[in-house]
């Protein structure tokens, strides 16, 4: 996906501006169709889990959370340039952080890397 857009919503992600990176996913998901689109979703639904987790909605953000690893589930380890393998790792964490009621003060946030950096490293 060529889209500007997108690469300013990668940059909302990691900068955890969810509300923002909302706004743009969401406009990108409804004009997208074919294999990116469950993609964009799943990336979706983890930033409004982090949304719903800063307006201390746990059974909002444990719901999310849990849909946007769902609708990951099916797609490879990298989609739309990004390493979603990390994606997952992390949000999965997470939510098992939220549904044992835990504290996520030290679990970090989910990222969007690039793919091509992330297998450099």
């Amino acid at each position: 996906m060529a889209d500007p857009r997108l690469g300013v919503a990668i940059g909302l992600f990691n900068a955890a501006d969810w509300y923002a990176c909302h706004d743009l996913l969401e406009e990108l998901w409804h004009e997208t169709a074919g294999p990116m689109r469950p993609v964009l979703q799943g990336i979706l639904q983890i930033a409004v889990a982090e949304l719903h987790r800063d307006k201390e909605n746990l059974r909002g953000a444990t719901i999310l959370m849990g849909e946007g690893l769902g609708r990951l589930r099916s797609s490879g380890s990298v989609a739309l340039g990004l390493n979603l393998d990390g994606l997952r790792a992390t949000a999965l964490l997470r939510l098992q952080t939220l549904q044992s009621g835990g504290c996520l003060d030290h679990v970090p946030f989910p990222k969007l890397i690039d793919a091509q950096v992330s297998s450099q490293e």
